[in-house]
């Protein structure tokens, strides 16, 4: 799974799965490439046949990964990297690098990589911090979209007047019209853009008490308790098993999610977020997620490490199982590849992600997303007004990120 702030993944085994050349022994001197990594378990799968192409021609290369949850990810890696050790490789979504970079526990990756290395990605896949850039992505996206059964939608609806007519239209024979994610703000977000608000301003200060914010939190309320097209509980979970079993037409979810459909069966259609009243289009975030080095990483095993990150972002090991998991390439000829063109899928994919905007990777954002979790929580339950909770929202988030900074 590649989204950041969605509902805490349950904590994967934190099994040491050891990754070794079985015909060839390793170089006398050579540890192990170690890399910790927050992956689900089909993204990891690839990953694992990638790293054995990669010792297919690297005889002696070896590996030892460790997954973790997005959290436990940073947290564990942070601790480690600070009393001087932790892994050569760390895996996992753009927004961990704000963080990690300002406690220095990284390698600036555009003076640590060869001259031209990120050249080969496209612009929308790279994040710059302080003057640097800190992750060389494999994959590009993360990004919310409309996903519809086939069965029940023919064409998906572009405005929110087709929407919510299709919705009701639908919600009928025990069926919901529309199903979505209420409880993290990764959800909330797009609906604010689409009323013309952000998260934060070019001086990264926190954005939240805005008109935007409080149409957004209004309208999202009403397709939740008033027009009578979703369920009453509708978080993650809910609503991924409603859509999964074809007990909902429509769902806003992420490219993580589309294999489960497809391996249940539902004949699935992707589309852009609908236009809001007032002429906005809901805009997902984007983001991507790739390899950063840390900054103990040995300076013997550094060539080998930097020659690793290389195979993991070319065009073949990009490819691999791009379809099948949904995810789209970040290295440009992968991106442009005919493979991905003429995927359907992929294809609505990435007019998604080109309409989107670019996450901000800032340790603020942790902060953002910690302070909007409960105002959108209490305005969904009718415990509190859209007005009160984006003013509390600025207000926390104002204390919080001082505070941060002390």
């Amino acid at each position: 799974m590649f989204r950041s702030h969605g509902p805490a993944l349950a904590a994967l085994c934190a099994a040491l799965l050891t990754l070794s050349a079985g015909c060839a022994p390793a170089r006398k001197g050579d540890g192990p490439i170690v890399v910790w990594c927050q992956m689900d378990p089909q993204e990891r799968g690839r990953f694992e046949r990638n790293v054995a192409a990669y010792q297919a021609v690297h005889p002696g290369s070896s590996f030892q990964v460790v997954p973790y949850d997005t959290e436990n990810l940073r947290q564990q890696f942070q601790t480690a990297a600070a009393g001087g050790g932790g892994p050569q490789l760390i895996f996992g979504p753009s927004d961990q690098v704000g963080p990690l970079s300002l406690l220095e526990l990284l390698l600036p990756l555009d003076e640590t990589l060869p001259a031209g290395f990120f050249d080969r990605f496209v612009p929308m896949a790279l994040d710059t911090l302080d003057g640097h850039i800190w992750q060389a992505p494999d994959q590009v996206g993360n990004h919310l979209m409309l996903v519809y059964n086939r069965k029940y939608v023919g064409t998906p609806p572009a405005t929110h007047d087709e929407f919510l007519a299709l919705a009701k239209q639908q919600t009928r024979d025990g069926r919901y019209g529309f199903v979505m994610e209420t409880t993290e703000p990764y959800w909330l977000v797009p609906f604010l853009a689409g009323f013309g608000g952000w998260v934060m301003d070019a001086r990264q200060q926190p954005t939240l008490d805005t008109p935007a914010m409080r149409r957004a939190l209004a309208y999202l309320a009403d397709l939740k308790n008033s027009e009578g097209i979703m369920p009453r509980e509708s978080n993650y979970q809910n609503a991924h098993t409603l859509f999964q079993e074809g007990k909902a037409a429509m769902i806003v979810n992420g490219p993580w999610s589309w294999a489960d459909y497809r391996k249940a069966g539902i004949d699935l259609g992707i589309a852009p977020l609908w236009t809001l009243p007032g002429g906005g289009r809901a805009t997902p975030m984007i983001a991507s997620k790739g390899f950063s080095i840390n900054v103990n990483c040995p300076k013997s095993q550094l060539p080998a490490v930097i020659e690793f990150v290389t195979y993991c972002t070319s065009p073949e090991a990009e490819l691999l199982a791009a379809d099948t998991l949904g995810v789209l390439p970040s290295n440009k000829a992968a991106y442009d590849d005919p493979r991905i063109q003429s995927d359907p899928i992929l294809q609505a994919s990435r007019r998604g992600f080109e309409l989107g905007r670019r996450m901000p990777v800032v340790p603020e954002m942790r902060v953002l997303w910690d302070v909007m979790r409960p105002g959108l929580q209490a305005v969904m339950n009718g415990s509190t007004s859209p007005a009160a909770a984006a003013k509390k929202m600025q207000a926390d988030a104002v204390q919080q990120i001082a505070g941060m900074k002390k």
